[in-house]
């Protein structure tokens, strides 16, 4: 095939140097001079022809190939927020897939996991792509046999976890950061550390998520908690920390000045700074943000493991990362662009991220949520 495509290029190159050589000799010098030119321009074209194929022979090429081969149907469980799936992912995945049916179940974290242990037990997993932010879940699963080993080539971009196995990778990192109002709050009283929010000053009006109910609310509990001890959230209990079930409402009672700061993730802010013009400010606090891992893993029993296969590949792709980060999440990739609006990008955010101890949290959650639900919640 090469050698058609350069012949189609140079198609007298060959001939072009015979006649050359039978070229009479008062000419000599002139031909000489026009040898050389000619030689000079093949060897551009050989360039071209070289260039040309490698072209058509591309990564581009080869996986807008392997994406029209795809056929069948997935299903994706995600904890990713209904309004990111609907107006980001379904559009720009069925764009990428045109013959592909991708089914989506959208929960939180501890909704999908209660779903799918409910499949497990009736041996029926009707899953076969998930993504939701608790890596330590994902230990879980694979330590029960029930992920499929798959290494992606896409991986080779990652700066985040990875499987040793291929069982799950990182494919977007959720912030947990502290949000205020800018309208409702002087300079002088931002916190800007975790610890500021034991100070009397914020009595009663500080909040956060859910950690019985989020996963990434989950994962700050106990990162909090292994960073500065179970004294902490006893100091903030003390405080008047208000726990909501969702992030819905810490942001609208952060806009009415309610809440004076409050625990959440980076990704809900920048929306409604982009989206809406709110006056709401993201904290990244000094003793250092807690990054929270969203991984992407397929399930042993998928019945279209080439599709859920294909699928991973392309939000672990730049295209499908280019989809993350449009959703104000952070790329996983080291040449995708941080979210509109990040003040830091995810290589600068890990220089100084508090320590996640996933194989603790996959470990300890019950003994972690207990802990909390009696020192917070129930006191």
């Amino acid at each position: 095939m090469k050698t058609d495509i350069l012949k189609e290029i140079i198609p007298d190159r060959h001939q072009g140097i015979t006649n050359y050589q039978n070229k009479k000799n008062h000419q000599k010098g002139r031909d000489c001079m026009s040898s050389k030119k000619w030689l000079a321009a093949a060897a551009a074209l050989l360039a071209c022809g070289t260039l040309l194929l490698a072209g058509c022979g591309g990564g581009d090429k080869k996986a807008a190939d392997g994406k029209k081969g795809v056929s069948g149907n997935v299903m994706v469980y995600t904890s990713m927020y209904p309004d990111i799936v609907n107006s980001m992912c379904k559009p720009k995945v069925q764009k990428a897939f045109p013959d592909l049916k991708v089914s989506w179940f959208q929960g939180g974290t501890e909704k999908i996991k209660t779903k799918i242990a409910g499949e497990v037990k009736a041996n029926k997993i009707s899953d076969d792509v998930l993504m939701v932010a608790d890596p330590s879940y994902y230990i879980y699963l694979k330590e029960k046999g029930l992920l499929l080993d798959y290494k992606s080539p896409e991986t080779k971009h990652h700066i985040m976890e990875v499987d040793k196995d291929g069982a799950w990778e990182a494919v977007r990192v959720c912030n947990m950061i502290i949000a205020y109002n800018k309208d409702k709050l002087k300079p002088e009283d931002v916190p800007t550390s975790w610890q500021d929010l034991t100070n009397p000053k914020y009595k009663g009006r500080i909040a956060m998520p859910n950690p019985l109910l989020s996963g990434t609310a989950y994962v700050a509990v106990g990162t909090l908690a292994d960073k500065f001890g179970w004294e902490y959230f006893d100091a903030l209990k003390a405080n008047g920390l208000r726990v909501e079930e969702g992030n819905s409402a810490i942001q609208n009672k952060l806009l009415t000045g309610e809440y004076m700061a409050a625990i959440i993730l980076e990704e809900n802010i920048l929306k409604l700074q982009q989206t809406k013009k709110e006056p709401l400010e993201v904290v990244y606090p000094k003793e250092g943000c807690i990054l929270i891992s969203s991984p992407i893993g397929i399930f042993k029993a998928t019945k279209n493991p080439e599709g859920a296969k294909a699928l991973t590949d392309w939000w672990l792709s730049k295209e499908g990362q280019a989809a993350v980060t449009a959703g104000w999440m952070h790329s996983v990739r080291d040449d995708v662009e941080k979210p509109k609006g990040a003040k830091y990008s995810l290589k600068e955010l890990l220089k100084n991220a508090l320590k996640v101890d996933w194989e603790k949290l996959t470990r300890d959650e019950s003994k972690i949520k207990e802990e909390f639900r009696s020192r917070v919640m129930d006191a």
